[in-house]
């Protein structure tokens, strides 16, 4: 029996992903609009004061950015094990890492894209300087695929208990600390006028390493879970 090639089998799981992510369009927009309400609330609590808030704009936004982006973490796997699918993907004969870097992928693009998009409007709110925003939003395009990677193994792994939630966000929060340290570490380097490098290519180091090995755990985790 031929079960086709690994390349129509991620073809085939983007296309449904995609599909089931715009059927529910309305949900996927729920990070951004918790993101938004998150920076708009620091002018209210600290004063309208443009050298205060620009100060702090690049960390809040980063840290309203992490904290939207584990609101939509929970939901990764779940319809995949609410219809059943989730178990389809372990026992398919093409390799599993594989397939789950594909739903990795999906959910970077529906959750943590769409947050990059509105970061340098969130920046404004806030009055981010203008030269650490390109840095900022470096630093976001390195940092957010890492914390989906980082993310969907702690998912993983959580993915067959009942309110899950709070175990979810002990696991993750520790792990998503340095990929915040760094982040912010470059923006505020930048807002000082010192090098960006250093934190930057760190934040690449981590990327590639959790390219290849977070797939891998994910796979582990998924059949510990589901075993």
């Amino acid at each position: 029996m031929s079960y086709g090639s690994s390349a129509s089998a991620c073809r085939a799981l983007l296309v449904r992903d995609f599909s089931l992510v715009w059927r529910r369009r309305g949900d996927a927009l729920n990070p951004v609009l918790f993101a938004v309400m998150v920076v708009m609330l620091f002018p209210f609590a600290l004063g309208p004061e443009a050298a205060v808030l620009a100060r702090i704009s690049a960390g809040t936004v980063l840290v309203a950015l992490l904290l939207a982006g584990l609101l939509s973490l929970d939901a990764l796997f779940r319809s995949d094990l609410e219809d059943g699918s989730l178990e389809q993907l372990v026992l398919s004969p093409h390799p599993l890492p594989l397939l789950l870097a594909c739903k990795i992928l999906v959910h970077w693009l529906t959750t943590a894209l769409p947050l990059i998009v509105a970061a340098p409007v969130l920046g404004e709110l806030l009055y981010l300087p203008r030269d650490v925003l390109p840095v900022m939003m470096a630093a976001l395009a390195l940092s957010t695929p890492l914390l989906s990677l980082i993310g969907a193994v702690c998912v993983a792994l959580t993915v067959g208990m009942r309110r899950s939630g709070m175990l979810l966000a002990l696991l993750v929060l520790p792990l998503y600390v340095p990929v915040l340290i760094f982040a912010a570490g470059a923006c505020n380097a930048a807002q000082q006028g010192l090098p960006v490098l250093a934190p930057l290519l760190w934040l690449g180091a981590a990327l590639a390493l959790a390219l290849v090995l977070a797939p891998l755990a994910c796979a582990a985790a998924l059949r510990i879970s589901l075993s």
